[in-house]
């Protein structure tokens, strides 16, 4: 399972999903049951991260700190009725 998915022929989606790997050990557990032996043994739950290739983190930096604080001040609280 280290090796991931692909390894195991899933090429297109790079997660293990309780129904995976119940089909990679051909195991009679439901999908539930391998999820709850998988966190008995130290797996989590991990999703990848979906971040685009353009992705510019010091303009992402700048923005935050020179135009985030005017855009939040401009929010103001939610009064009821």
């Amino acid at each position: 399972m280290e090796r991931g998915p692909a390894a195991h022929g899933r090429r297109s989606d790079q997660r293990w999903t309780p129904a995976r790997v119940a089909e990679l050990f051909r195991t009679r557990y439901t999908p539930r049951g391998v999820a709850y032996l998988l966190r008995r043994l130290g797996w989590s739950p991990q999703v990848p991260l979906h971040r685009a290739a353009e992705r510019d983190e010091e303009e992402i930096a700048t923005w935050v700190k020179e135009v985030w604080p005017d855009v939040k001040a401009l929010w103001r609280p939610v009064e009821p009725g």
